[in-house]
């Protein structure tokens, strides 16, 4: 009784808002408007706007998948596909975005249901790790963008897949077959039985949509007042140091929140500043975890699992790094 109250509540606000956006867009005259934003937060207007206009069709894809394999998936084909070596499934999953080119935002909405079909986590994050980076898209933008260094995009194919694999056997090893997602109360369509499958997938991504939509609103915000107040000179001056560097830009990569499509243009302007394996740490981090990925990750699992994802992975893609810097 409380979650109908509830639905009709939100329900209605929802249509308040509309009905006020429809008014304001087709009768309120915008020469009447003087207040004009602060330098800085039309700033922030515009990078918020950027990031989700960017998202929005990657969320919207992985919404369609992520219902498409609620509907028509079944928990024993999953199981018949899946090798019974999780180690050999860590593998193959690391491959999978070769075939499924997903961005890192539409990503956690497709694994988190593949989760609840059965496939072991440790399988599923090295899925959400891999496929931001390992597909022909990315490839080709990091190609394009190091012209003068063509090896950065092979290296970064190939320390992605090693550090996806490497992850993903830490989770495997820690946490086994335990499940990290949330116990959520199921939306009004997660019962629906019906004949047509396609009704019910529609029914199952506008639930995920919306779900998922407002974490990324939130992250996006965030992103956008960090790409707009973060002092990054700061940043740049103490970045030289080849212990130092790689961490600086990861955390440039986690607090940008680029798309995978696009960061190897912004890490070429890093060319004169940073080493090569800090450029690779940019390019690996951030498609695997950042600012808008993380508010996600909270909301579907477990805290435990979250923070633990986090720090085995920044301690891998570091030690990854040193290593290939020590090697090339």
């Amino acid at each position: 009784m409380k979650r109908t109250i509830s639905n009709v509540v939100n329900d209605f606000f929802s249509f308040l808002l509309l009905l006020m956006f429809l008014y304001l867009f087709f009768f309120y005259e915008m020469n009447k408007i003087t207040f004009t934003l602060p330098k800085e937060w039309a700033m922030v207007n515009t990078m918020f706007l950027s990031i989700i206009l960017e998202a929005i069709p990657f969320i919207l894809i992985g919404v369609f998948v992520s219902a498409f394999i609620q509907t028509f998936i079944s928990e024993d084909m999953l199981q018949r596909w899946m090798p019974q070596n999780t180690f050999i499934a860590i593998v193959l999953s690391a491959f999978l975005g070769i075939i499924f080119p997903v961005c890192e935002c539409a990503i956690i909405p497709i694994v988190r249901r593949l989760i609840k079909k059965g496939m072991p986590p440790a399988v599923g994050m090295t899925f959400l790790m891999s496929a931001p980076i390992l597909n022909p898209v990315v490839f080709a933008s990091t190609y394009y963008a190091f012209q003068q260094k063509n090896q950065i995009a092979f290296a970064r194919m190939g320390l992605a897949f090693l550090v996806a694999v490497l992850v993903g056997s830490i989770l495997y090893r820690l946490f086994k077959q335990q499940n990290p997602l949330k116990i959520k109360a199921s939306s009004m369509h997660e019962h629906v039985h019906t004949e047509n499958k396609w009704k019910a997938t529609l029914y199952h991504a506008s639930d995920e949509f919306f779900d998922t939509g407002k974490y990324l609103l939130i992250g996006a915000f965030l992103a956008s007042l960090v790409q707009t107040f973060l002092n990054r000179n700061a940043l740049l001056q103490i970045g030289t140091d080849e212990l130092v560097s790689p961490f600086i830009t990861m955390g440039f990569a986690y607090v940008l929140s680029l798309c995978s499509e696009a960061d190897a243009f912004v890490a070429a302007s890093f060319g004169n500043t940073f080493s090569e394996g800090a450029i690779l740490a940019f390019l690996i981090y951030g498609p695997m975890l950042d600012l808008k990925n993380t508010l996600m990750l909270f909301a579907y699992f477990r805290t435990r699992f979250v923070i633990s994802f986090m720090l085995i992975l920044t301690c891998v893609v570091y030690f990854v790094i040193l290593l290939y810097q020590i090697l090339f």
